[in-house]
C-alpha cells in the first residue's frame, strides 16, 4: 500500500472512487490512513495531512492512554467486561448443561461439562454475549430511527475488526460490532445513531456532523468515552 512520510508519521494512503478526502487514526498502535480520490496530486494530498498533524497527534495520545485487555484465556480469575463493568469469571465443571450467568456485580459464572476445551469456552462467551447485546439493540433502533426519521430493512451483529458499526445504505441494512456488548450503553446509543444518520448523509461532513450534533449533541463525548475504554489484545483497526 503506498505510504507517505510526513515528519515522524507515516500514513497509509488509499486511492478510492469518493470525493472527499478521509483520515482516520486506529487502534492499539495509531495507524494512520488516508482515503483520498483516484486523481489528485501528491503535494495536495502531504499539505492535508500537514494541516491534521495536530489531530493525528491527539488522536494517537487517545489509544496509548487507553487500558489494553491481555489476550484472553477464559480460565477462573480473568477480567472481561459487559455493559462497561469489570467481571471476574468463574468456570465452574459441572456435570449439568453449559451456561453462564451474572451472579451479582462481580462474577460472570461459566458452567461447563467436564472436558470442555478453551475454544468451546469462548464460542459459549461469544453467543452469551450476542443475546445480550441483541436485547440492547432492538429498543434503541426502534427509538432512534423514529427520532432521526429513517427506517432500515434489516440489523445484524457480528465480529468485527475494522468498525463499530457500519451501514449497507443501499439495502438500508446495519451491523453492529459484537464487542459493543462490553461497552457502556452511551457508546453503543452512539454508534446506532451514527449508522443511523448515515442514511442521511453517506459521508463524515460538516452536513453529517450537523445532523449528530442535532440528533445527539453529546456525541463527541460518548465517541471519547468509547475510544477510552478498554481495548482488545488484537489489533483493531477502527
Amino acid at each position: 500500500m503506498p505510504q507517505i512520510t510526513v515528519g515522524e508519521y507515516t500514513i497509509e494512503v488509499v486511492r478510492k472512487n469518493i470525493k472527499n478526502l478521509h483520515l482516520g487514526v486506529y487502534p492499539p498502535a495509531g495507524r494512520i490512513r488516508l482515503a483520498v480520490p483516484q486523481q489528485l496530486d501528491d503535494e495536495t494530498i502531504r499539505l492535508h495531512i500537514v494541516s491534521k498533524l495536530g489531530w493525528i497527534k491527539k488522536a494517537i495520545a487517545q489509544f496509548e492512554q487507553a487500558e489494553r485487555l491481555s489476550k484472553l484465556e477464559y480460565i477462573t480469575g480473568e477480567s472481561h467486561y459487559l455493559e462497561g463493568k469489570r467481571y471476574l469469571l468463574n468456570v465452574i465443571s459441572d456435570a449439568g448443561v453449559n451456561k453462564i450467568e451474572l451472579r451479582g456485580n462481580t462474577y460472570i459464572d461459566l458452567y461447563e461439562k467436564p472436558g470442555t476445551d478453551f475454544g468451546h469456552r469462548s464460542i459459549m462467551m461469544q453467543e452469551w454475549y450476542r443475546v445480550r447485546l441483541k436485547v440492547r439493540v432492538e429498543p434503541l433502533l426502534t427509538k432512534w430511527q423514529e427520532i432521526i426519521g429513517v427506517q432500515i430493512n434489516d440489523w445484524a451483529i457480528k465480529q468485527m475488526k475494522t468498525r463499530w458499526g457500519t451501514c449497507n445504505i443501499g439495502a438500508k441494512r446495519i451491523w453492529i460490532n459484537l464487542e459493543l456488548a462490553k461497552k457502556p450503553e452511551e457508546c453503543l446509543e452512539y454508534i446506532i445513531v451514527h449508522e443511523l444518520v448515515h442514511l442521511l448523509e453517506k459521508h463524515h461532513n460538516d452536513n453529517f456532523r450537523a445532523l449528530m450534533d442535532k440528533h445527539m449533541p453529546d456525541w463527541r463525548v460518548r465517541k471519547d468515552r468509547l475510544n477510552k475504554s478498554p481495548l482488545s489484545h488484537e489489533e483493531w483497526e477502527y
